[in-house]
């Protein structure tokens, strides 16, 4: 269950920038307004339901990058040894450590069923530049599955930096990964792992979604 909903919390994070404004929204009214956006774009493409890899991905690589810090996450995964990293090495494992996560939200998109995501009441203290948006999944004869979103405020908008699970966050299950990794191999080491992931990911065609009961 928890894989199943840090997958689906990939879908919230990953379809953020489908709303579009002229103006910054207050982050709860912009996740708010999103899920129905993302749970239309489940339900009715055909493509994304049926596990199109090269359609999903490219709607990730399209809507995701703009709207993720992925410099502050992968600085936050990796922790104290970002301070001895070049910037050539902090510049690959930026690269390799998005790469890893969007193939990891892509997956989101097709195992998608009858969930609800409900956005808990939220006030925001004036000037705040960093919020946790609460939210909660919901499936019908499942427990309910808590998910918080760590987003920062910048001149583009907010972007989501962190998620966690029933309180486990998800870079710092990556910290730990990757701190055992360098402490073997150091940071060319885990960079290596990275790029290996990856070039396995791409190489695995994403599980298909099981057809819906009187579908072709």
């Amino acid at each position: 269950m928890k894989k199943f909903v840090v997958l689906w919390a990939g879908i919230l994070l990953a379809c953020l920038p489908l709303a579009v404004h002229a103006e910054i929204q207050d982050p709860d009214v912009l996740v708010r307004n999103v899920v129905q956006d993302v749970l239309t774009i489940v339900k009715q493409d055909k493509d994304i339901k049926a596990g199109n890899q090269k359609k999903i991905l490219e709607l990730v690589d399209a809507k995701v990058l703009p709207h993720f810090d992925f410099t502050r996450m992968t600085q936050l995964a990796v922790g104290k040894h970002w301070r001895t990293a070049t910037p050539e090495q902090k510049q690959s494992l930026t690269s390799e450590f998005r790469n890893l996560l969007v193939r990891t939200y892509t997956k989101a998109f097709t195992v998608y069923r009858d969930q609800v995501v409900e956005v808990k009441p939220f006030k925001m203290t004036p000037g705040a530049t960093e919020v946790t948006i609460k939210t909660v999944i919901v499936k019908p004869g499942e427990p309910s599955v808590p998910v918080d979103y760590d987003m920062e405020k910048t001149e583009t908008g907010w972007k989501a930096y962190d998620l966690a699970v029933e309180g486990v966050s998800l870079v710092t299950n990556y910290r730990s990964t990757f701190s055992e990794q360098i402490q073997k191999s150091g940071i060319d080491g885990l960079i290596k792992t990275l790029v290996e992931k990856n070039q396995v990911a791409a190489n695995t065609p994403l599980r298909k979604a099981e057809p819906q009961k009187g579908g072709s």
